[in-house]
């Protein structure tokens, strides 16, 4: 079986829903159930012997310990993360202790528990790290997008914790042998994504006839990668990686943060038209960019392809299309999701950002 680390969040509770789509062999899902963690992505699992659910932190090292003992997994992927740049600006603490503090004691735990195993074992394993592109900074227009040889610039407290967790996996590797495996992503979209990251937040934004805010002139430059596309791309990772390799995984669309969210009014224009029969990009507003922004990142999805065989199956076209269906089919999760407490941050976060 296989250990995952957050498989309750956004891509992890996508990664254990496809997996169990496609094998039979069973998942350990850990998830400590912060804001964007949510049992409700995995309902359709209720009653499945292959999903072993427990919800727990990576950073307590006695319980990874009794789950490796216990469950004995031949693979973790390690999804576990605090994700959202904007948050990190307003408390960055939470992401050194999960992000790095957490990715420490997990790999401790791990390498105890690999050193124990036959040999056999020890080469079959895998520890399969999930990160970002993010770590590598910022691009200019004419920059060639980021590969896998590219220096490490994080701008941001999520991405400085984000950077420093990727050395402590390579480290781990160099250091004691753990076979381990790093990838790299560009901005996922898809089912399952908390309304606070742009593509969800402007649908749910829309169909509640709530503002929809635009950072700065809106021209940051993000490539965009369909979560299920992620998923695939990790799959093929973990069964033919090279381990102590790093694979960029991206979807090759490159496009300006306006541009999506016109994308995504075009889109709800059709399939669920205003009431008073204007469009939803009148509901776009620009406010007041955040704090170190960066402004275009890129992946070059390249080795993936190369080595292990693997693209992206959906455009951006078909891919915005389908998400913007599953939010509109999905109103009980989107009203589920919106607590109080999200409502606070979302508050927090644009309060005093004028139009």
């Amino acid at each position: 079986m296989i250990l995952v680390t957050g498989g309750a969040g956004f891509i992890g509770s996508n990664f254990v829903l496809d997996w169990l789509a496609q094998s039979n062999e069973p998942v350990i899902n850990l998830d400590k159930l912060t804001y964007a963690g949510n049992v409700h992505n995995l309902a359709s699992l209720a009653g499945d012997a292959r999903h072993v659910f427990v919800q727990g932190d990576i950073g307590d090292s006695a319980l990874v310990k009794s789950l490796l003992d216990q469950y004995q997994p031949r693979a973790i992927l390690n999804f576990a993360a605090e994700s959202h740049v904007d948050r990190s600006i307003h408390g960055p603490e939470d992401f050194i202790q999960t992000n790095i503090v957490g990715t420490f004691r997990l790999l401790e735990e791990v390498r105890t528990y690999w050193r124990r195993l036959e040999a056999a074992g020890q080469a079959s394993f895998r520890f399969l790290h999930v990160s970002t592109d993010e770590v590598y900074g910022s691009l200019k227009k004419d920059d060639p997008a980021f590969t896998e040889h590219h220096a490490y610039a994080p701008n941001s407290p999520y991405s400085a914790s984000k950077a420093s967790s990727d050395h402590l996996v390579r480290a781990y590797h160099h250091t004691y042998g753990l076979p381990v495996l790093t990838t790299n992503c560009s901005n996922n979209y898809g089912p399952y994504h908390f309304p606070e990251k742009l593509i969800p937040l402007m649908i749910v934004n829309a169909l509640a006839g709530k503002a929809l805010p635009i950072y700065g002139d809106g021209k940051q430059v993000r490539d965009w990668l369909y979560v299920k596309d992620h998923c695939s791309a990790i799959h093929r990772v973990l069964e033919s990686g090279q381990p102590g390799e790093t694979y960029n995984i991206g979807g090759w669309n490159e496009m300006p943060n306006i541009d999506i969210v016109h994308a995504v009014c075009h889109l709800l224009d059709a399939l669920h038209p205003r009431g008073d029969g204007k469009p939803y990009a009148d509901q776009i507003t620009y406010v007041a960019d955040r704090p170190g922004h960066d402004r275009r990142y890129a992946i070059d999805a390249s080795k993936i392809e190369r080595e292990l065989g693997w693209k992206p199956a959906e455009t951006f076209e078909s891919g915005i299309r389908k998400t913007v269906q599953w939010y509109l089919d999905n109103p009980a999760w989107v009203a589920n999701v919106q607590s109080g407490a999200y409502r606070d941050w979302l508050a927090t976060n644009y309060a005093g950002r004028t139009a």
